[in-house]
């Protein structure tokens, strides 16, 4: 698996991730099948959430022997200092680990989160303050908002983003082009997600897949020219959708990486016309 730098830290990622919503309501074994797979696949960057389920009672363990070798992420969805540490802290012990590579707050949406994250006492000032502790060795947050993370990125460095990088919301929303160029601009590591979405459903209710909210791309040829588009972004690392059939496709695709072609993205871009893109700017 290629692997790319981290920022300029020296840190080298899988350019794809591990999600875990992969390991999100399986049993014990498979998580740790799951996860064995992955390593011996190449994978070295994992990224985990409170809010996936039970997916950090599954990964802690199945990743145990495996954690002085890979990068682990985690998040909050907590604004406020207080309870962000009291998530952060649970998170360690579910994870069985003395910190985390990746501390991130999730999903920062509104100017509420914004206002919140950054005051005095806010998550941002707890999460530094874990992070001179040693439980935390790089801060950064995953955006819902193109407006709000750059925001975020004007007010405080962080070490990344991780953010929907994804081909009908470059071509119909214009979503993302945005957010790496700032993050470029501050020196930002980019993380993203999405790049095997299609478009919204249009009743999250009745999935196509039980693990994702969005309609998944499950054709081999076109998911893979959209992983592709994704991974031939300025970006470190790409995170699959967490349904393990998707998950193993993408790490396959990205054995097999090529930077995507002129006339390749063009199709694309035809592909695209019409379909719902995930997200909107805010002025769109």
């Amino acid at each position: 698996m290629q692997k790319r730098e981290y920022g300029d830290t020296g840190e080298m990622l899988s350019v794809i991730g591990f999600g875990g919503l992969v390991v999100s309501s399986v049993s014990t074994k498979q998580a740790s099948d799951d996860v064995a797979w992955a390593v011996d696949h190449g994978i070295n960057y994992f990224d985990v959430a409170p809010s996936y389920g039970n997916a950090q009672e599954m990964l802690g363990p199945a990743l145990a022997p495996y954690r002085n070798d890979v990068f682990l992420a985690c998040k909050t969805k907590y604004r406020d200092g207080k309870t962000a540490r009291e998530d952060l802290e649970n998170s360690l012990r579910l994870m069985q680990t003395d910190h985390f590579d990746l501390y991130q707050m999730h999903a920062m949406t509104s100017q509420a989160d914004f206002d919140e994250a950054t005051a005095p006492g806010g998550a941002i000032e707890v999460i530094s303050k874990a992070q001179a502790e040693g439980l935390v060795r790089h801060i950064g947050f995953s955006a819902h908002s193109a407006e709000i993370a750059i925001k975020l990125m004007s007010q405080f460095h962080f070490d990344s983003i991780l953010f929907p990088v994804n081909w009908v919301n470059y071509f119909e929303s214009g979503f993302g082009p945005q957010i790496v160029d700032k993050a470029q601009a501050e020196g930002t590591a980019r993380l993203a997600l999405k790049g095997m979405a299609s478009h919204q459903l249009a009743n999250r209710s009745q999935r196509v897949r039980e693990k994702c909210w969005y309609y998944p791309l499950e054709e081999r040829e076109l998911a893979s020219l959209a992983l592709r588009f994704t991974l031939s972004q300025p970006i470190t690392a790409a995170i699959p959708p967490g349904d393990p059939e998707l998950f193993r496709m993408a790490v396959e695709i990205g054995q097999d990486f090529q930077p995507i072609t002129e006339e390749e993205t063009n199709l694309l871009r035809d592909t695209a016309e019409g379909r719902a893109p995930l997200f909107e700017l805010a002025h769109a």
